[in-house]
C-alpha cells in the first residue's frame, strides 16, 4: 500500500518484482516428474504471525548470518544501514523545504520560495543517486543470500539421497518448488522486511521530533490511531490470510505438476486415448486452485477496503487537527504542510504491518514450507533424527568384501506387509543370480534395499563399496546434455578417448549412432529421440565404459530382440562381472548361475540356474527355515525344506 504524502518520501517500499500488491498468491514454480501431489489427508497448517513464525524464520535464516558467509553478511548489512541513514537524512530535509516552499508562497515573498527551492534541488541531487544504489545493494545482497541458502539446500536434498526418500514423504510436497521458488522468496522479503523495519525505526526517530516540536496532540492521535489499525489487521485479518496463501502455494504446485505429467507420459496417454481422464483429473486440480483463489481475494478486498480506509484518512486528520492554528494565526501554513509530512510518515513507520500485511502473510506461508523441508534434509535436525528411530527395526548396511545378504526381512516403506523374510544368501565374484517371481513380490524391492535405498525391515547387507555397483534400471535415466555425456553418466569426465568410447558403441551394437546423430559432442533430447531399445543398449555401454565389479538389471533388456539380450549378456559374463538380475525370459537362463524366485507373503525359493524351468511348480524354502549360499558357479544349490 503506498501512503499518499505532500513531500517526496525516500523510505523503502516494497518492489514490485518481489511482492505486487495486486497478486496475491506466489507462483508456484514446475515440479519435476518425481514430486508427489501434496497429500490432503495431512491437513497441515501454516505458522500464524506468532512466536512459533519467528523461530521458524531463525531457523531458516541464522545459519546464513552466523556462518561462514557471516562477514560478508553484515558488511552488506551495515552498507545498506548506513545508506537508510543518509537516505532519512535527506528525506527530512526535503519534507522541510516542502513546508517552507508553501509559507513562502502563502506569504508572496519570492526570494524566499526561490532559496527554498534552490535548496530542495540540492537535496534531490544527493538523494536520487543514494535512492538508486540503495535497491542496487538491497537486491544484489538477496541475490547472494539466495545462492547460498540454495547451495545449502541442494547440498541436504542430493546428500544420502534425500530426494528419493522425500518421494514417499506426503507432508513435503512439491520439494523443487520449496527450493526452487520459495527460498527465492524467502530471501527477497526477509531483506525487505528487515530494511523496512530499520528504516521505520530511523524514520520514527527523525519525523516524531519534527512532528513534537509542532503538536504534541498529533503525536498522540498518531499512536492510538496506528495502535488500532495494528490490531485490527492482526486480529481480524492476520491467520485466515497466512493459511489461504499457504493452500495456494500447495494447490498452484499441484497444478503444475499434473501438467507435468501429462508432457512426460504424452506417448502412454496419446495410446491408452485417455485425454478425457486426464483433462478430469487437471480440472480437478484446477479447480482446487480456483476455489482457494476466490477465497483469498475475497478476504484480500476486505483487507484492501481496511488499508485504504486507513491511509486516506490521513489527507484529511492532521489538517483537522491543526486547523484552529492555521485559521488563529499561530500556525503558518507551511508548518502544517510540515506536520502533515511528518505525520504520514511517522504513520508508515509505526503502521508497518498494516500497510504490508498482504505480503507479510504471504512470507510467513513460505517460512513453514522451508522450514518442514529443512527438518528433513539439513544437517541440524539430521542429527537429531536416529535417536527418533531408534525404536524402528531398520536394515543395516554393512561394508564387505563381497555381497551378502544376512536375514534379511524387507518391507516396504511405510507398510508391515512382510515381502521377504529370512533370506541368507551370499554372491562370490562372477556369480549370476536371476531374481523372478509374479508381478509385485518384492524383487525390485530387494534390488531397492541392495542399493541402500530401502531400509525397512531387518537383518544386515554386507556390500563391497558403493562405486563397485551399477544399476541398469528398465527405462534408463538420460539427461540433457551431450552423447559423449550419456556414454560416461554418472561420472562428469572420463580418462578414455574417443576411439574407445566409439569401439564401446560398437560393442553394444550402436555403431551408427554417432554418424546419425552428428558425433559425440551432439545436443539432443535423447529421451525423444532413442527407442527404449537403443536407450537399454546405451546404458550397458556405461557399464562398459565403468567396469563396475557388480551389475544389477531390472529387466534392462526387455526392449530388446534375443540376439541383442544375448551378446550383451554374454559380454558382461566374459569380464567376470557379479550380476543380479530381474528378467522374465528363459533365455536368460543360461547366463546366470543361480535363480532366487520370491513367491509372495515373505516366501522364497533357491535353485541352480541349470536346473531351474520357468513355469516349475518347486518346493519352496521359506523364510527363517534354511540358511542358503550362493557357491562358485556352477555348483548345484539345495533346496531346504520347510
Amino acid at each position: 500500500m503506498t501512503t499518499p504524502t505532500l513531500a517526496p518520501k525516500l523510505t523503502p517500499k516494497l518492489a514490485p518484482k518481489l511482492a505486487p500488491a495486486s497478486a496475491p498468491t506466489s507462483a508456484a514454480s514446475g515440479a519435476t516428474s518425481g514430486d508427489t501431489p501434496a497429500a490432503q489427508g495431512k491437513g497441515r497448517r501454516a505458522a500464524p504471525l506468532s512466536l512459533a513464525a519467528w523461530k521458524q524464520f531463525v531457523n531458516v535464516a541464522k545459519p546464513y548470518w552466523l556462518g561462514e558467509e557471516k562477514r560478508t553478511a553484515w558488511t552488506l548489512l551495515l552498507l545498506l544501514i548506513a545508506l537508510m541513514l543518509v537516505e532519512t537524512r535527506l528525506a527530512v530535509m526535503l519534507n522541510d523545504q516542502a513546508g517552507e516552499m508553501t509559507s513562502a508562497l502563502a506569504a508572496r515573498n519570492g526570494d524566499r520560495f526561490w532559496t527554498s527551492v534552490r535548496a530542495c534541488l540540492l537535496v534531490l541531487a544527493f538523494a536520487i543517486p543514494v535512492y538508486a544504489f540503495y535497491y542496487y545493494m538491497r537486491d544484489r545482497f538477496a541475490n547472494q543470500w539466495r545462492r547460498w541458502l540454495t547451495g545449502r539446500f541442494l547440498d541436504g536434498y542430493l546428500n544420502g539421497r534425500k530426494y528419493y526418500r522425500l518421494r514417499g514423504d506426503s507432508e513435503i510436497d512439491n520439494p523443487d518448488q520449496r527450493i526452487s521458488e520459495d527460498i527465492n522468496t524467502f530471501t527477497g522479503r526477509s531483506i525487505h522486511f528487515l530494511l523496512i523495519f530499520l528504516g521505520s525505526i530511523m524514520q520514527l526517530v527523525a519525523f516524531s521530533a519534527v512532528l513534537w516540536s509542532i503538536s504534541r496532540v498529533l503525536v498522540g492521535v498518531l499512536a492510538v490511531y496506528a495502535l488500532a489499525g495494528t490490531v485490527v489487521a492482526l486480529y481480524i485479518y492476520g491467520n485466515p490470510l497466512i493459511q489461504l496463501n499457504f493452500r495456494q502455494l500447495r494447490r498452484e504446485a499441484d497444478f503444475r505438476f499434473s501438467l507435468m505429467r501429462l508432457r512426460e507420459n504424452a506417448e502412454s496417454i496419446a495410446f491408452y486415448r485417455g485425454e478425457a481422464q486426464e483433462r478430469a483429473h487437471i480440472d480437478g486440480k484446477f479447480e482446487q486452485v480456483i476455489q482457494n483463489f476466490g477465497q483469498l481475494i475475497r478476504k484480500q478486498c476486505s483487507l484492501n477496503l481496511f488499508q485504504r480506509t486507513f491511509s486516506q484518512l490521513t489527507l484529511v486528520l492532521p489538517f483537522v487537527i491543526l486547523a484552529q492554528g492555521v485559521l488563529s494565526g499561530e500556525l503558518e501554513v507551511g508548518r502544517a504542510v510540515q506536520a502533515a509530512g511528518a505525520f504520514t510518515a511517522v504513520l508508515a513507520a509505526v503502521g508497518l504491518i498494516v500497510d504490508n500485511f498482504e505480503s507479510l502473510s504471504r512470507f510467513v506461508a513460505g517460512i513453514d514450507r522451508l522450514q518442514a523441508l529443512s527438518r528433513l534434509m539439513l544437517p541440524e535436525p539430521q542429527a537429531q533424527a536416529p535417536a527418533a528411530e531408534s525404536t524402528q527395526p531398520r536394515i543395516q548396511m554393512r561394508p564387505g568384501a563381497q555381497l551378502a545378504l544376512e536375514s534379511l526381512t524387507l518391507h516396504p516403506p511405510q507398510s508391515d506387509r512382510v515381502l521377504i523374510k529370512d533370506l541368507n544368501l551370499s554372491l562370490k565374484p562372477g556369480d549370476a543370480l536371476l531374481i523372478t517371481g509374479e508381478s509385485g513380490c518384492g524383487k525390485s524391492s530387494l534390488l531397492r534395499a541392495i542399493a541402500g535405498l530401502w531400509n525397512t525391515g531387518s537383518g544386515v547387507i554386507h556390500h563391497p563399496p558403493q562405486e563397485n555397483f551399477f544399476f541398469l534400471p528398465q527405462q534408463p535415466y538420460l539427461q540433457t546434455g551431450t552423447l559423449r555425456s550419456q556414454l560416461i553418466y554418472p561420472s562428469a569426465h572420463t580418462d578414455l578417448s574417443d576411439a574407445q568410447l566409439l569401439a564401446i558403441l560398437e560393442e553394444v551394437h550402436l555403431p551408427r549412432l554417432t554418424e546419425r546423430m552428428g558425433g559425440l559432442d551432439a545436443v539432443h533430447d535423447w529421451e525423444k529421440l532413442l527407442s527404449v531399445g537403443e536407450q537399454q543398449r546405451l546404458a550397458f555401454a556405461r557399464v562398459l565404459v565403468h567396469k563396475p565389479s557388480i551389475v544389477i538389471l531390472d529387466e534392462a533388456t526387455s526392449a530388446l530382440d534375443s540376439a541383442n539380450e544375448a551378446a550383451l549378456y554374454a559380454r558382461l559374463r566374459a569380464n567376470g562381472t557379479t550380476l543380479i538380475s530381474i528378467a522374465h525370459r528363459a533365455a536368460v537362463l543360461r547366463h546366470h548361475t543361480h535363480v532366487l524366485r520370491l513367491m509372495g507373503d515373505g516366501v522364497w525359493e533357491m535353485h541352480d540356474a541349470g536346473a531351474y524351468q520357468f513355469g516349475e511348480t518347486a518346493t519352496p524354502v521359506r523364510g527363517g527355515a534354511a540358511n542358503l549360499q550362493l557357491v562358485q558357479p556352477g555348483a548345484a544349490m539345495a533346496a531346504a525344506a520347510r
